[in-house]
């Protein structure tokens, strides 16, 4: 295990009674053994002096995908989690859309057995169809007891809305949660952009913000009927936000995210049919973006992701209807949210996606595992080909301005600090 003393760090832990202070932390052992205004420097410890150096409760993203099984020329489990390391991530949630699905407990092993001895940690999302195809229901009591944290189909709603109850009511048993993507298929039909004034411009077939609100409307129903733990990931629309804010004051255990490129950008930059910005749900006009934003800051959106989606050129750099969905997002998502929300505002629902999953999360206090993410907060940049370390390159946010910087994280024993 690697021995550090952070120097001069300013915490950002609001359970911390260090919290806002700026002071020295020693770690032994993977331990936080000491929290001074000075430590003197001891023979065997990597001291860690950055300008501006800020530290807070690691991180997690609830939405990655690596490709591995199947799709390595994408991005592999390895690489992805140094990546993940290098951009502040202590935890991700790794969806199950491999060749094959993460659909039973071998697989779910699988990919669990490829992350191990990793700073970041891995935890597995099982498909909550066979094959993620929306016809039986996985395995997921035994892909619970491998490890799964939860399950979903990953950009598929399930339109077999008496399969989406029996799920529900399911896995309550073993305290499980189901994921719902929320889209209706008939509704988006063929459509590719957000329907409205860019698309009508464009000549693009559109989808309406009601083929999502039809979907949350529905599940939220089946949640009160059923009970139990839903997790609705991605909303990008006002009608969604409003139905799970009035949902949260009924008592229903509903939770959501959104996608860091839906809090930062708007439909309009399609005006260059650019196919890094195809993404689903799709970008949507500045008043749905700035409600997002005030979701975010109101507490109605418990959590942001990147929704981080690497894929291959070939399946990307397409005519803009041809082009797959997705986009990176884990080595710009602080930088490119400090430009738009507080920093606490961003620590707190970066740190949230935990609680929400009911992941292990400790405070910045002495004795507690080292669970912590580094980054600075001064000076704005621009986000270059030469930032990107995933094997994929389709990022949205190439020339988008930055603030600050994830630099690294210390967990499992492990202190990643990115040099670059």
């Amino acid at each position: 295990m690697t021995q550090v003393i952070l120097k001069q760090a300013k915490i950002i832990d609001a359970s911390s009674p260090f919290h806002n202070q700026t002071m020295d932390i020693k770690i032994e052992n993977g331990t936080i053994t000491q929290i001074e205004k000075e430590i003197a420097t001891t023979s065997g410890f990597e001291v860690v002096t950055v300008p501006n150096l800020h530290i807070s409760q690691g991180w997690m993203d609830s939405s990655v995908s690596f490709g591995e099984p199947g799709y390595e020329d994408r991005e592999t489990i390895e690489n992805g989690l140094k990546v993940a390391a290098k951009s502040g991530f202590t935890a991700v949630a790794l969806q199950p859309n491999s060749n094959p699905t993460i659909d039973n407990q071998a697989q779910v092993r699988f990919v669990l057995d490829r992350a191990k001895n990793q700073a970041t940690t891995l935890y597995p999302i099982g498909a909550l169809t066979k094959g993620s195809e929306g016809t039986d229901l996985a395995e997921l009591f035994d892909m619970k007891n491998a490890g799964a944290i939860a399950f979903g189909d990953y950009k598929k709603a399930l339109q077999n809305a008496n399969l989406q109850k029996i799920a529900l009511q399911y896995v309550q048993d073993f305290d499980g949660m189901v994921i719902a993507f929320c889209q209706d298929s008939t509704l988006k039909g063929i459509g590719i952009a957000n329907e409205g004034i860019v698309s009508t411009k464009l000549g693009m077939k559109g989808i309406p913000a009601l083929a999502e609100e039809l979907q949350v409307a529905r599940n939220l129903f089946l949640l009160e009927y059923t009970g139990g733990k839903l997790h609705i990931p991605t909303v990008s629309t006002q009608g969604s936000i409003q139905l799970i804010k009035e949902a949260k004051a009924k008592g229903l255990q509903v939770t959501c995210s959104v996608a860091v490129h839906n809090l930062v950008l708007n439909d309009e930059i399609l005006l260059e049919f650019d196919s890094r910005y195809k993404v689903l749900p799709p970008l949507r006009e500045e008043a749905t973006r700035k409600a997002l934003v005030e979701a975010v800051l109101d507490g109605t959106i418990d959590c942001i992701t990147s929704d981080h989606n690497p894929l291959d050129i070939e399946h990307k750099k397409l005519e803009f209807d041809l082009a797959k969905d997705g986009t990176i997002g884990l080595e710009s998502s602080f930088g490119v949210l400090q430009t738009i929300l507080p920093l606490e505002v961003i620590v707190n629902k970066l740190v949230a996606n935990k609680l929400v999953f009911n992941v292990n999360n400790p405070s910045i206090i002495i004795g507690n595992k080292a669970d912590i993410s580094l980054f600075t907060t001064a000076n704005e940049w621009i986000f270059g080909k030469e930032n990107i370390q995933s094997k994929s390159k389709n990022s949205a946010f190439l020339g988008q301005k930055m603030k600050g910087k994830a630099i690294g994280i210390y967990n499992n024993g492990q202190l990643i600090i990115d040099n670059e």
